[in-house]
């Protein structure tokens, strides 16, 4: 098939997800001049902790450069776990000890794993329709090392979350996926997948039900501090408030006192293939499970929540590409590992930025009434719906502790990072090339 064939006459640049949800318009309200807390983007995060600010008492005013939702939260896989993808060696601080470092590590993943639990819990106290399915997610090994690291990991990712992770050998693993491409696979039980723009419109209707205003349409200029709190400045005017939380994620502007420096945008896509035969369908994902690879550049996939789709996404471009050259590499990608897709052509196309951070751990933090939550390193649907709420919850306490495990202080930076992803393009296709030549070499 030619490249040029493998759209669908009705083929569209815009979220397979919007179909069902689509970023909804706010109206023209009038901008309030005062407010207690104002947040700073309405995706999750923004959303989430505005919720959680209402049920404390507390006013919320919500403040979106586009669309409420239009960013990462709409236009995500979809898949949820907890606590998998934090589980990587701490760098030790200064002055501490091989168990401490492990005992931080531990804590990471108990408050990844209550992430899901927060998620669960929202879908069934606001009866969110949004196809959340439990059937679990394969982490699909490229190569035998990752199965034996990986391996290694299942003990002490079970003591720490309610994973209930197991290793698959590469035989067990036919039982579970239509391809031969993989050496094994470690199976996250306590997992699943949903329709990630239907759970924004649920989250989204509980906090305005609970009585938090989102207003679209309205990028913040400059964050200046006062004598009684922040003054925000917007082009449709200016709001003050006691206090600030930042939520903008992968689309963090040079005005987000200094975090632009901290966050590094990764673009990454997905395409939604055309309704599919349902032995086809079915013989691919058998048990309806997600699917991410270990990978140095992660490719991930689903089955649409109706079960007639297959949703293949990942990083298939480190330069700026049209969507319509993102879905061509990412069908051939699809194919490598179903060629049994052949002829299957592309109805839908789309991308999103994913926030990562120069340690790949997700933070929540900030001084003087100034707060942030940043870094969903690929894991937002969970991960960053948590930290929302985490921050609302130390705002409603008045603590200055540390309220979790990601709450822990400054996020590292590097001197020569200043917000430009010039590099990406270097480091990105080197891994590609090795993961290319790893993968031959195992055979």
């Amino acid at each position: 098939m030619a490249s040029s064939d493998i759209f669908t006459s009705d083929f569209q640049l815009r979220p397979y997800w919007w179909e069902a949800f689509a970023p909804p318009a706010t109206g023209d309200d009038t901008l309030p001049q005062h407010a207690d807390v104002v947040i700073i983007g309405a995706g999750y995060t923004g959303i989430c902790c505005a919720l959680t600010l209402r049920q404390a008492g507390i006013e919320a005013l919500v403040l979106e450069a586009g669309l409420p939702g239009q960013g990462a939260s709409t236009r995500s896989g979809g898949q949820m776990s907890g606590g998998v993808n934090v589980q990587k060696k701490a760098l030790a601080a200064v002055g501490e000890s091989t168990a401490q470092r492990e005992q931080r590590l531990a804590a990471r993943l108990r408050d990844a794993s209550a992430s899901m639990r927060y998620v669960e819990a929202l879908i069934q106290r606001h009866n969110i329709e949004c196809g959340w399915q439990k059937t679990g997610r394969l982490t699909t090994m490229w190569v035998p090392e990752h199965y034996k690291a990986w391996s290694a990991r299942i003990d002490q990712l079970n003591a720490c979350t309610e994973s209930h992770a197991r290793m698959l050998s590469r035989d067990a693993l036919r039982q579970e996926i239509g391809s031969d491409i993989y050496h094994g696979a470690a199976l996250i039980e306590q997992a699943g997948h949903l329709h990630p723009a239907q759970l924004y419109g649920g989250m989204l209707g509980a906090a305005r039900e609970a009585g938090a205003r989102v207003h679209g349409n309205t990028p913040v200029e400059h964050i200046q501090r006062t004598s009684s709190g922040y003054q925000i400045a917007t082009p449709r005017g200016k709001v003050n408030a006691q206090q600030v939380v930042i939520a903008t994620n992968g689309y963090t502007g040079p005005n987000m006192a200094g975090l632009k420096r901290k966050v590094v945008p990764i673009r990454t896509y997905m395409v939604a293939t055309e309704e599919l035969p349902a032995d086809l369908a079915a013989s691919l994902l058998p048990t309806n499970r997600a699917v991410s690879e270990s990978r140095r550049v992660v490719n991930h996939y689903r089955l649409s929540p109706d079960g007639r789709r297959l949703l293949f996404g990942g990083r298939a471009r480190f330069t700026p590409a049209s969507e319509r050259t993102t879905a061509q590499l990412l069908h051939r990608a699809m194919l490598k590992r179903f060629p049994q897709l052949a002829g299957t052509r592309i109805s839908h196309s789309w991308g999103g930025n994913v926030a990562m951070t120069l340690d790949s751990m997700p933070h929540i933090g900030g001084a003087d009434g100034l707060h942030y939550a940043v870094g969903c390193n690929g894991s937002g649907v969970a991960m960053m719906s948590y930290l929302g709420h985490s921050i609302g919850r130390k705002i409603a306490s008045q603590s200055r502790d540390p309220i979790n495990a990601f709450d822990m202080g400054e996020i590292p930076g590097h001197p020569f990072y200043f917000g430009n992803t010039w590099f990406l393009f270097a480091i990105g296709s080197w891994y590609q090339a090795r993961d290319a030549y790893d993968h031959w070499r195992a055979g």
